[in-house]
């Protein structure tokens, strides 16, 4: 009887062949100038194909799914994140989006390390005012006051030596930009539709315009929800008028004195972010993806270009280039005659809702979202300084100091990554993380943290909290 006929009464059959791609994987992906650790641990799935986990750190994915494999040949692809390796006996290399991997087997790969991990929690606020609302605006800050509205719809101005009120204005729905102050007046835009000028001292009502807004919705930041605009653009004044996007797909000029209409025109999208003048013309970007160069006189367009996904960035001039973020995952330098592009750097697959300052070292800065990291950047090239985690999602503006860089973030939970809301203080020259002060998540909150940036007013910054406070902390 041969031996494949009965063991034990149960008929044998070979093992099934196991995939040689199965196993772990350890290595990099990106460019020289923009890599990560990245790794699979591939596995055979219960009917035969092929599955993994994925470890990059910089997306701080330690384990995370990846749908399934198709494999032709030693060539393995997953479409959906944009991975394709070859493999060659105990070496596998590729890409993933448009950055090269090199993978080897290893025995292990990193595990996430705890989380937030053990750190100084800094000085602390200096004062700390409940406003009555979460604040998503960054405040402005001006002759010793800070400025900023709420959700719930009021406008504040705070004496930055106590956190005390100075006035208060009640505009009636949520405020989610930005103010925009001089020496007698602010301005700022409300989601009752309106763009409104106060006056400094007392907050009277000088003038509103209607904006054509009121009935645009807005969707607020949610775990399984990716279509959400939390921002405002921040009006800009120039040569007496001042400019501003509309949540209807629209941008403006009025008149700063009568608040009368200058012009109006239409363009694609929403706009959620603040315009950058430029000589003679005005550039403004929308959740469309289009970023339009106006003349400032007139209205008509200069250039108009699509940048490949919503512009929740706003533009600004570093160097000799308009710097400019999407939700493409893209962080890019345009030529501002043109519009053409002159680099771009991957935020890989990260939201780009930071908007870019420069620093006196001729350096640009900038958070991003899930990324969830500051990063310091070359603005000629783009060339990665350094790049670090802070824990959570940096929507704001770092603020660049002397010696430090402060930022807040803010947290989605549950989420597909661990986030967590606080501010920052890092190191200007490495990055390093210095202190981080932590917020609690309150019970119940899904989003929670700091959402807007931090604004310097001579040794203190003031930044608004979820939490419905506006906190001042003392620089370093």
């Amino acid at each position: 009887m041969g031996l494949a006929v009965l063991v034990f009464g149960a008929r044998w059959t070979p093992a099934a062949e196991v995939d040689p791609a199965v196993g772990k994987w350890l290595g990099t992906a990106g460019g020289p100038e923009n890599q990560s650790a990245f790794g699979l641990e591939i596995k055979s799935n219960e009917t035969g194909g092929l599955q993994a986990e994925l470890y990059l750190e910089v997306m701080n994915f330690f384990g995370q799914a990846v749908p399934t494999f198709t494999r032709t040949g030693n060539t393995y692809a997953q479409p959906d994140v944009g991975l394709e390796l070859t493999l060659d006996g105990d070496r596998m290399t590729g890409r993933l989006g448009a950055g090269a991997v090199e993978l080897r087997r290893t025995p292990s790969i990193p595990t996430e390390p705890p989380f937030p991990p053990d750190l100084p929690a800094g000085p602390g606020p200096r004062w700390k005012r409940p406003l009555g609302a979460a604040i998503y605006a960054t405040p402005a800050v001006r002759d010793g006051r800070a400025y900023v509205g709420t959700a719930g719809g009021v406008f504040n101005a705070i004496k930055l030596a106590t956190g005390a009120f100075a006035w208060t204005f009640s505009a009636g729905r949520p405020i989610m930009g930005e103010a925009l102050t001089t020496d007698d007046a602010v301005y700022f835009v409300c989601d009752n539709g309106f763009l409104f000028k106060l006056n400094l001292s007392d907050g009277k009502e000088v003038w509103r315009y209607d904006l054509g807004d009121a009935q645009v919705p807005r969707i607020l930041p949610h775990a399984y929800v990716f279509d959400y605009d939390h921002a405002a653009p921040m009006p800009v004044l120039a040569d007496g008028t001042i400019y501003v996007g509309s949540g209807d797909g629209s941008f403006h000029a009025v008149n700063e004195g009568t608040g009368k209409r200058v012009w109006r025109v239409a363009v694609k999208g929403k706009v959620r972010t603040t315009a950058f003048v430029h000589g003679s013309n005005v550039v403004v970007g929308t959740l469309e993806g289009e970023m339009r160069m106006l003349d400032r006189g007139t209205g008509k367009d200069v250039w108009i270009k699509d940048l490949k996904g919503p512009i929740t960035s706003a533009p600004v001039m570093i160097g000799t280039s308009l710097i400019v973020g999407t939700r493409g995952s893209a962080l890019m330098a345009l030529n501002p005659e043109s519009g053409e592009r002159v680099w771009a750097v991957s935020f890989w697959g990260s939201w780009v809702e930071s908007t870019a300052v420069a620093g006196d070292d001729g350096l640009g800065y900038i958070g991003s979202s899930d990324l969830r990291r500051v990063t310091s950047f070359d603005p000629k090239d783009g060339r990665i300084v350094w790049r670090t985690d802070v824990f959570g999602a940096p929507w704001g503006t770092p603020l660049v100091t002397e010696k430090y860089v402060y930022d807040g973030t803010s947290a989605i939970v549950p989420y597909m990554t661990h986030h967590a809301g606080g501010v920052v203080a890092l190191d200007r020259k490495t990055g390093r993380v210095v202190w981080r002060f932590p917020l609690p998540n309150p019970p119940g909150t899904l989003h929670y943290g700091f959402a807007g940036s931090p604004a310097r007013a001579g040794d203190l910054f003031v930044i608004g909290g979820m939490d419905g406070s506006l906190y001042g902390f003392p620089i370093s």
